[in-house]
C-alpha cells in the first residue's frame, strides 16, 4: 500500500511524516522545506505475526509494508507556480490514497500560510491544487486523443468523456463526484489516475490537549470531520509533535507513555486502520519454520487470488487451501491440536478469504 501526504506548509505534516517513518525528512517552521519528495517505508504493526513466530520458531517474520511519499507544502496558486508550483503532484498519481494533513490548532508561534486558523479553506485551496493538476493531465489526453477520434469510434467516445470529466473539474468538483453508470466510462475513469479521484484520509492535527477525547472538543476537528462525512473520506486524529516523541520510544515506553496520554494506540495505528478501511484491506497470514508473513489483499478475494499475492504459480496451479482462523490456531497452540479439533478446513476455489486466516496453499503446476 502506498500513501500520498499532502498539505499547506505548517501543518505538521513533514513532522508527521518524519514520525511514521523515521525517515527524518527536515521539518522546520517555515515553508517549502520539504524540496524533494520524502519517500519512507513503514511496517504495519501485527501482534498476530509476533505469536505465531513464537509459535512456529520462525527464523524471519515480515509484516506488512505502508510506502509514505510525503511532498512539499502547496500554497494557493501553486498550480500557477506560486511557492514550489505543483511539480510535486506526479510523485503522488501513484498512491493508492492521499493522506491530507488539516491544523486543527491554535499556536502563534507556528505561522499560518494563509494567516488564521481555518480547516474548511485549507482543505479547499488543496482541493483546487489537486483539481488544476488533474485538468492539466485531461488536457493532454485530450489533445492526444483527438487526433485518433475522428476514425475511432471508441476513441471518440473517450474524448467525449475526457471534456465532460475536465467540465466536472472546472465547476470546482472532485473527480470522485463525477457521476456515471458506463461500464468503459468508469474503466477509463479509474485509469487517469487523477488525484481528485483518489480516496482520501484527513490527519486532523491538534495539541496533546485534545487527544484523549479524540478531538472531541475541538470545533476544527468536528468541521474536518463534517466535510469528511459528506465526501465519504476517513479522518483520525493525530498530535504529529507527540507523535514524534513517540517514535523515539522503543516498545515498552511507547506502551507506557501512550497510557499516561489516555490513548488506546499510536497515530500510525490509527492511520493503518483508517487506511484498511478506506481502502478495504485485509490480511492473511503464513506461518512456518522459515518466516511468518502477512500478505495484503483486498476484502472480498477468493483463496486463488490470494494464493496469487505469495507467486503467480500458485494462483496458477491452486488446488485447496488449508485455512484456520488466528484465534483457533492460538487457542490451541499448534496447526496438530486445531486440526485434531475440526478447526482446520479445506477449502476451494470460491472460498473468499478472511482477515486474520492462517492459510497453507496446495497448488501443482
Amino acid at each position: 500500500m502506498k500513501l500520498g501526504i499532502v498539505g499547506l506548509p505548517n501543518v505538521g505534516k513533514s513532522t508527521l511524516f518524519n514520525s511514521l517513518t523515521k525517515a527524518g525528512a527536515e521539518s522546520a517552521n517555515y515553508p517549502f522545506c520539504t524540496i524533494d519528495p520524502n519517500v519512507g517505508v513503514v511496517m504495519v504493526p501485527d501482534e498476530r505475526l509476533t505469536k505465531l513466530t513464537e509459535m512456529y520458531h520462525s527464523q524471519k517474520t515480515v509484516p506488512a509494508v505502508i510506502e509514505f511519499v510525503d511532498i512539499a507544502g502547496l500554497v494557493k496558486g501553486a498550480s500557477k507556480g506560486e511557492g514550489l508550483g505543483n511539480q510535486f503532484l506526479s510523485n503522488i498519481r501513484e498512491v493508492d490514497a492521499i493522506v491530507h494533513v488539516v491544523r486543527c490548532f491554535e499556536d502563534t508561534n507556528i505561522i499560518h500560510v494563509d494567516g488564521s486558523v481555518n480547516p474548511l479553506r485549507d482543505i479547499e485551496t488543496i482541493n483546487f491544487e489537486l483539481i488544476f493538476s488533474d485538468i492539466e493531465v485531461l488536457d493532454r489526453r485530450i489533445a492526444k486523443a483527438v487526433k485518433g477520434a475522428k476514425n475511432d469510434k471508441t476513441l471518440a467516445k473517450e474524448v467525449e468523456l475526457l471534456n465532460k470529466i475536465k467540465a466536472h473539474l472546472e465547476d470546482g468538483k472532485l473527480a470522485k463526484t463525477f457521476a456515471t453508470d458506463d461500464e468503459d466510462e468508469l474503466e477509463w475513469l479509474k485509469s487517469y489516475n487523477l488525484l481528485t479521484y483518489k480516496p482520501v484520509i484527513f490527519a486532523a492535527n491538534v495539541v496533546e490537549d485534545d487527544l484523549a477525547d479524540d478531538g472531541k472538543g475541538n470545533d476544527y476537528v468536528e468541521q474536518v470531520r463534517k466535510y469528511a462525512k459528506e465526501f465519504d473520506c476517513e479522518v483520525f486524529v493525530v498530535c504529529a509533535q507527540i507523535e514524534q516523541e513517540i517514535s523515539e520510544l522503543d516498545d515498552e515506553e511507547k506502551k507506557m507513555f501512550l497510557e499516561e496520554l489516555g490513548l488506546a494506540e499510536s497515530g500510525l495505528e490509527k492511520l493503518i486502520k483508517a487506511s484498511y478501511s478506506l481502502l478495504g484491506l485485509i490480511s492473511y497470514l503464513t506461518a512456518g519454520e522459515t518466516e511468518t508473513k502477512a500478505w495484503t489483499i483486498t476484502k472480498g478475494t477468493k483463496a486463488p487470488g490470494a494464493a496469487g499475492k505469495i507467486h503467480s504459480d500458485f494462483e496458477r496451479g491452486f488446488i485447496r487451501a488449508e485455512v484456520v482462523s488466528y484465534e483457533h490456531l492460538i487457542e490451541n497452540g499448534s496447526m496438530a491440536a486445531a486440526k485434531e479439533k475440526g478447526l482446520v478446513r479445506s477449502e476451494g476455489k470460491e472460498y473468499v478469504v478472511q482477515d486474520g486466516d492462517v492459510i497453507l496453499f496446495k497448488f501443482n503446476v
